[in-house]
């Protein structure tokens, strides 16, 4: 919801720092692999508790992940398997973050936990799917013209996710609370995606795979 706002905000800086990785012959798959396994270095700090060390590598491994993007723009080497492997490894990333406050404290966490890795689950593939279809029939994305994938709207984007994650590390005690409120927020999105998505779509034109 907030990512039409702040997404024009970080271009700029982006753009700096991506002519500087540029000059140093960085590959833009590079920026999203170190960004990713940056990003994992959560899972172990919150389990054991270290949260501040965690948001630093959340918050380096969210900065990677517009930078790669930025770079494969700025050196012409924007690509479709480029967006493939950032959106992957992101979801994994995602999953992490929430893996590693059950491990910092199962009995209290996990049930939070399992309900956001549920609402992940229906945004991710509600995301996808969609992406899949806007593929095949040629679909533009009026808003988000540097995204790799087609980016259908909902309450919870990428702006909300790095703001929830950077709450978990904050307040790690309201971590049920917190969780279980991002995740509706998730669910939301999930359900405002398929209906958007369905109504998008069936309004289409029907293919005729009869016709010779």
């Amino acid at each position: 919801m907030l990512d039409r706002w702040t997404m024009p905000l970080t271009q700029a800086p982006l753009h700096w720092m991506a002519w500087g990785l540029a000059r140093l012959g960085v590959r833009p798959d590079q920026v999203t692999l170190v960004a990713f396994l940056i990003g994992m270095l959560a899972l172990p700090l919150l389990a054991w508790q270290a949260y501040a060390a965690a948001l630093v590598m959340i918050l380096l491994n969210r900065l990677g992940d517009g930078l790669d993007g930025a770079l494969a723009r700025y050196i012409g080497r924007a690509s479709d398997a480029g967006g493939f492997l950032d959106i992957g490894l992101d979801f994994v990333f995602y999953a992490a973050v929430v893996l590693g406050f059950v491990l910092a404290d199962p009995a209290v966490n996990a049930l939070a936990g399992a309900f956001l890795l549920f609402s992940f689950i229906g945004t991710g593939t509600s995301f996808l799917a969609f992406a899949i279809m806007a593929a095949r029939h040629g679909l533009e994305r009026p808003r988000f013209q540097r995204k790799a994938f087609y980016y259908l709207h909902g309450l919870t984007e990428g702006t909300e996710t790095v703001v929830a994650l950077m709450a978990f590390c904050l307040w790690p005690g309201q971590f049920p609370v917190l969780a279980t409120l991002f995740a509706v927020a998730c669910l939301i999105t999930t359900a405002t995606r398929l209906w958007g998505g369905y109504r998008t779509l069936a309004a289409l034109p029907v293919e005729n795979h009869d016709a010779v």
